[in-house]
């Protein structure tokens, strides 16, 4: 069952690591080719780093071999899609539907069936094998 969330922002960075707190809460984005997930093909489930709701499937899970983590789909209901108009770029954010957390952003160049590229932070993610 996902954490209860937070409810000020001394208690989010007290709940995450500094890593997961600039790329969750303050829309950072980590290094390519850096991240803990992006080579993990074990199957099981990516939750969300700041509530632990549960994002994405690992068998939507494919190497983009464009250094983030990538998936073809999200779980129902489990992010949303903003407009980020940010670094001169007009691009697709996806935040987490429960904590808004951001995770990465999407693209429409991802493989069948669904044509998208979810591309996201590892610190944004948690791996669970069940």
């Amino acid at each position: 069952m996902a954490r209860e969330l937070p409810e000020t922002d001394e208690e989010w960075r007290e709940l995450l690591t500094d890593e997961e707190y600039r790329v969750l809460r303050e829309a950072g984005t980590e290094p390519k080719f850096s991240g803990e997930y992006l080579g993990t093909d074990d199957d099981g489930v990516y939750r969300c780093a700041g509530c632990d709701a549960e994002l994405f499937d690992s068998g939507t899970k494919f190497d983009s071999d464009s250094g983030w983590p990538s998936f073809y789909a999200a779980a129902d209901g489990a992010v949303e899609l903003r407009e980020d108009r940010s670094h001169g770029m007009v691009r697709t954010e996806v935040v987490c539907a429960r904590c808004e957390g951001h995770l990465g952003h999407v693209f429409d160049d991802g493989p069948d069936p669904t044509g998208k590229r979810y591309c996201m932070n590892s610190a944004a993610l948690e791996f669970d094998d069940e």
